[in-house]
């Protein structure tokens, strides 16, 4: 299938080690201050262009538990790239590039293994197998936890198996970095739903000394837009029909999430509602917004626009994922909204009403035909944890509320928190950073309550 395509090829051996030569071996490397995680990068390049792919991984895996997918999808033009003082000549080294040619060569070739530390310093829950558990994880299990995932779903890596296209990251790759924390150690328990099928007070009762919460955003937000049905507004009063009660319209999680299921032949292609020839309309413009447009035409959309509230220039999504989604065909409408939406007598959207309000302009209105709308504006956490938990608060936006001593507890004595949920949403990177913080949080906690065990003794 055309969306399983992916579109960057890797490196050479050769290329790769030419590439590493350009690196300029900074004293004060510009790069590692850019990078979320402090990569140590230098000195796996370094490594890199001797030939030593063993100690290249070694020193890229100190650091991080998701190389090949870093590799892969994190913003380098506005990190460790946009860092790199060649950058001032417009030609950076293209250091994910690299990482992503060390990490793959080190899994196909089976090159390295970590020594499995002795699992005596503590037992830690690990709820949900996205980002931040997976680094979590990873991240105790190195200093000697005994670590057990929970995921609600069959397969492990949230966001990086159900919400990042495969054309952009194989899940392939997703699955070797998994196996990667289980040969360390880590037990995953998949089809595991905390909050549903155990809760945290049973976790707690079956030892577990400290328990980490890290299941991402679960309910993307929407838009209430008008709704028309034969000029006739359906959508005001008692009993209206809203956004989410049309077929055609869809939150870019869950369509992602469905191609994805296609793609590995859970689900069949006739369960999108995005048909042969559609033209679809997507609202936000950030890095999923981006990938929602790209995967619309790759199942086969005529036509794909996104439409953005503000400029170019204060879109989030990072500037070369649009300059590649502008390359596959998809359109911009810069300081644009959907005000209206009409439908026919079975609520399928016959056309949109656009309206484009540029500064210092007047308003224009243009009413264009529309067969699918697709959302992607954010998301909040779900809540279902919390309900089944006592002790454990969240804020008025529902995300869980943390400390910062020791960093990431909850108001729940023993639980932390991190990324998404804890309302430090960005990047899959910074997911990592804010999960390795709390990794070090749990650490000191579980050290500090064994000592003064022992104390009181």
């Amino acid at each position: 299938m055309k969306f399983k395509e992916e579109i960057n090829e890797s490196y050479t051996m050769a290329e790769a080690i030419k590439e590493a030569q350009r690196c300029l071996q900074c004293k004060v490397p510009q790069c590692k201050k850019g990078c979320p995680i402090s990569n140590d990068i230098p000195d796996w390049i370094h490594e890199l262009k001797k030939g030593n792919m063993g100690n290249a991984i070694s020193i890229i895996r100190a650091k991080s538990n998701l190389p090949a997918v870093c590799g892969r999808v994190c913003g380098h033009e506005k990190q460790c790239e946009g860092a790199c003082v060649l950058g001032k000549k417009g030609q950076p080294v293209n250091i994910g590039k690299l990482e992503r040619f060390v990490a793959d060569f080190d899994s196909e070739n089976e090159l390295t293994h970590e020594d499995v530390a002795e699992k005596t310093r503590g037992k830690v829950a690990v709820i949900g197998a996205g980002p931040s558990g997976i680094t979590v994880a990873g991240d105790l299990a190195r200093i000697g936890f005994a670590v057990e995932m929970f995921e609600m779903e069959a397969q492990c890596g949230g966001v990086l198996r159900y919400g990042i296209p495969e054309y952009r990251l194989p899940k392939e790759v997703v699955a070797r970095e998994i196996r990667h924390i289980e040969k360390m150690g880590v037990i995953i328990h998949r089809n595991t739903h905390v909050g549903v099928e155990i809760t945290v007070d049973t976790l707690f009762e079956q030892g577990f000394d400290a328990i980490f919460i890290g299941t991402g955003l679960g309910k993307p937000k929407s838009l209430e837009i008008p709704i028309y049905q034969n000029g006739r507004c359906i959508s005001d009063g008692e009993g209206a029909t809203k956004c989410a009660d049309l077929k055609r319209i869809r939150l870019a999680a869950h369509f992602l999430r469905r191609v994805e299921l296609i793609s590995e032949g859970f689900m069949k292609r006739d369960e999108i509602p995005v048909d042969e020839g559609a033209k679809v309309y997507v609202i936000g413009c950030g890095n999923t917004a981006m990938d929602a447009s790209r995967t619309a035409l790759r199942i086969g959309a005529s036509a794909v626009d996104i439409i953005y509230h503000r400029g170019i220039d204060t879109m989030s999504a990072l500037r070369a994922e649009y300059d590649d989604a502008v390359k596959e065909g998809v359109n911009f409408n810069w300081w644009s909204s959907i005000t209206e939406i009409h439908v026919d007598d079975n609520l399928d959207i016959k056309e949109i009403v656009l309206e484009t309000k540029e500064p210092d302009k007047e308003p224009v209105r243009k009413v264009l035909p529309a067969d699918n709308i697709i959302m992607a504006i954010g998301a909040t956490p779900n809540t279902k944890i919390v309900r089944s938990t006592s002790g454990l608060e969240n804020d008025d936006r529902k995300f869980l509320i943390t400390r910062d001593v020791p960093y990431g507890m909850t108001t729940r004595k023993g639980v932390f928190a991190g990324g998404d949920v804890a309302n430090r949403q960005a990047t899959v990177v910074h997911a990592m950073q804010d999960a390795k913080l709390v990794a070090q949080g749990i650490t000191q906690y579980v050290d500090a309550v064994k000592l003064m065990k022992i104390i009181n003794m």
